[in-house]
């Protein structure tokens, strides 16, 4: 019925009582209360009087939600560790540039619609992807001054949104499912990357129609309990969680959580303490003893009395216990019974007070687990001497002592009855989450063979790209090539054209010389040949005018000069 978390029989039984509580496998990741509000379900804690319990902090560490530190097991009906292929080694991460009008904030999953974000997210590199994931850790695990104002403003806004349903869910990205989920509920477990919870699963848990214990992931109500706690509070499970504030942990095997005979739901017992849920009483077996420590179940209002159940927790888990452990467990059952009335209780409160300056003196804790069950054991033998001698030591009649002996061996075939209904119920749900658990190997087995062959497929279209772009660089090689000797054979042709540009210019001038030379020549010997008929006409008219009358002067000095230079060009 109680719980410890240095237990490693989390699923044992304990006759006559009911099972002692499995609060689930426990894990290394962090939580946050999805509602900090919760602890005592809209009420305000009352004070008990100072004779019931000594004072304890206002938060109980049992009541909060968080996942202790310890080695993780996750059961696989629960939780599914989703191994990602390996890359091949040659393949090497592309980072991709995101625009800004593409970029989506956890704010925007928060509040637009659902098919928007999922088109938007669709786009997304899975680094984006991962980066919005770690902002959201960051908020919840309160890492900046303002995180819890973002949160609680976060998850005001996906609260209050009437369109978050079933149906428009599934048609939300993997990634933003997971963001609000972790929202809703407060738990950045949903972010982790080795835990991998499928679509169906999550949108579930959003709707509160199944556990937000990623431990439990029971289908609610759970264990078909129609009680009003069960069917009132969302999301509420009664496998896990406590009736009074609303929340789990992972402490098994500890006087931590006091469980109900009757309805099997569970409490914080600092929770019951607080809410004065714990008070001293009479039981059936002691009506006319003095008040002995009785617990009220909030769900099923009815008492079950607390001494046999502490008896039974220390008896199967104190050997288990570590020092600091089986300190923390007398300190919880002192607390318990500080305010007893009954013998009994009121010396299992001073044990545990002794027990424990012992322990801080330097007493083992194997020894004082020992001291402990002994006295146990001394409660027994007294409880049968006092169920032999009456008050004032005076005999019991036999017809008292047989309907005595009656009660007990009916009070006995009622709780084994009790076990044997629990011990059915749970092999029930072992048997169905067995199923559920084959079923998902079958959908693992098929996506895993869709995986193979999708990879082979993408493999053949990679090696075909491979092929093609080979090709196309042997043919750029190629090109490349015949450019290059279009290139040098350009340059030849060029050089020869500008040797023969040379050559050309070089004959024009030569012949043009010549034509102007040959010119000339012609002109020397047509002005050689005026001046020779100009001489030979003035020699003429000098001897037939008997010497007298030469010509101008300066007409006959101008041929002169011109005969001197036509003979200089010979």
């Amino acid at each position: 019925m109680g719980t410890s978390s240095g237990s490693n029989h989390p699923h044992q039984m304990l006759p006559p009582r009911q099972q002692l509580r499995s609060g689930g496998p426990e894990t290394a990741l962090s939580l946050v209360s999805s509602d900090p509000h919760s602890s005592h379900e809209g009420q305000e804690p009352r004070s008990n009087s100072d004779a019931v319990r000594r004072e304890s902090p206002a938060e109980s560490a049992s009541s909060q939600e968080t996942w202790p530190l310890g080695e993780v097991s996750v059961a696989k009906k629960t939780v599914v560790v989703n191994k990602k292929t390996e890359p091949d080694s040659h393949e090497h991460p592309v980072m991709h540039h995101v625009s800004n009008a593409d970029k989506v904030s956890i704010r925007d999953i928060a509040r637009e619609r659902v098919e928007i974000v999922a088109e938007r997210m669709h786009r997304l590199p899975d680094e984006f992807l991962e980066e919005l994931k770690n902002g959201l850790k960051s908020i919840l695990e309160g890492n900046a001054a303002l995180s819890v104002d973002e949160f609680m403003f976060l998850q005001k806004l996906v609260q209050s949104r009437p369109d978050l349903t079933s149906t428009t869910l599934m048609r939300a990205h993997r990634v933003q499912l997971e963001i609000l989920v972790a929202i809703n509920t407060g738990i950045q477990a949903f972010l982790h990357p080795n835990i991998s919870l499928s679509q169906a699963n999550l949108i579930e848990v959003f709707v509160y129609k199944r556990c937000r214990n990623i431990a439990c992931q029971s289908q609610l109500p759970a264990d078909d309990c129609y009680c009003e706690v069960c069917t009132k509070r969302k999301g509420f499970c009664n496998l896990c969680m406590c009736v009074i504030c609303n929340k789990f942990d992972f402490s098994v095997n500890s006087c931590r959580w006091i469980g109900c005979d009757l309805c099997s739901h569970w409490t914080h017992t600092d929770c019951a303490i607080r809410d004065g849920q714990i008070t001293a009483g009479s039981s059936a077996k002691n009506a006319s003893g003095p008040g002995e420590m009785m617990f009220k179940c909030r769900a099923c209002n009815r008492t079950s009395e607390l001494l046999g159940w502490v008896r039974d927790v220390f008896q199967h888990c104190a050997p288990n216990w570590d020092r600091e452990s089986l300190v923390k467990e007398l300190d919880f059952v002192s607390r318990i019974f500080r305010g007893s009335e009954d013998q009994r209780g009121r010396k299992l409160f001073w044990k545990c007070e002794e027990l424990m300056e012992k322990i801080k003196g330097g007493l083992a804790e194997a020894t004082a687990a020992k001291l402990i069950l002994m006295f146990f054991q001394e409660i027994e033998l007294d409880s049968a001497k006092s169920f032999d001698i009456g008050e004032g030591g005076r005999l019991i009649a036999p017809q008292d002592a047989c309907s005595r002996i009656a009660e007990v061996v009916q009070e006995t075939l009622r709780k084994m009855e009790i076990v044997s209904e629990e011990k059915m119920r749970m092999f029930k749900k072992a048997r169905m989450a067995l199923e559920s658990c084959d079923r998902e190997l079958e959908d693992k087995a098929k996506e895993v063979a869709e995986m193979k062959a999708e990879r082979q497929k993408k493999k053949l279209q990679i090696d075909e790209l491979d092929r093609i772009v080979r090709l196309k660089q042997a043919e750029a090689d190629m090109f490349q090539l015949k450019a290059n000797e279009a290139k040098r054979e350009a340059e030849r042709l060029q050089r020869i054209v500008l040797a023969k540009m040379d050559k050309s210019e070089e004959e024009y001038a030569s012949n043009y010389l010549k034509q102007r030379l040959s010119e000339a020549e012609a002109e020397k010997q047509y002005l050689f040949e005026k001046i020779k008929l100009q001489e030979n006409s003035r020699a003429v008219s000098q001897s037939s005018g008997g010497g007298g009358g030469g010509g101008d002067p300066s007409q006959v000095l101008m041929y002169s000069k011109i005969r001197d230079l036509l003979q200089g060009y010979k």
